[in-house]
């Protein structure tokens, strides 16, 4: 079998992970080891997080709104039900 010099693939493939991972402590931006463990980690929370992201302001959103309703005298769940029924009128 003849040999495989894969240097340019290989090289390729650790300096994209080192760049990604470039602006960590330590040698999670050195070593590529570490860097791709780190790498993929980082990514895996990146992920998580948006929807975390979301969750957070939907919540902040709807606490403005309940604020907002009650100094109006009326509930949040008051006036999204009222908001509901005027949609179905359309």
């Amino acid at each position: 079998m003849t040999r495989v010099k894969r240097g340019y693939v290989a090289r390729k493939r650790r300096k994209n992970i080192l760049t990604l991972t470039s602006g960590f402590q330590g040698t999670h931006s050195k070593l590529f080891r570490t860097a791709n463990q780190q790498g993929m980690r980082a990514l895996a929370s990146s992920h998580r997080d948006r929807g975390k992201r979301k969750r957070n302001l939907r919540r902040l959103w709807i606490t403005r709104v309940n604020a907002a309703a009650r100094d109006n005298g009326i509930s949040y769940n008051k006036l999204i039900e009222y908001l509901y029924k005027k949609k179905k009128k359309f």
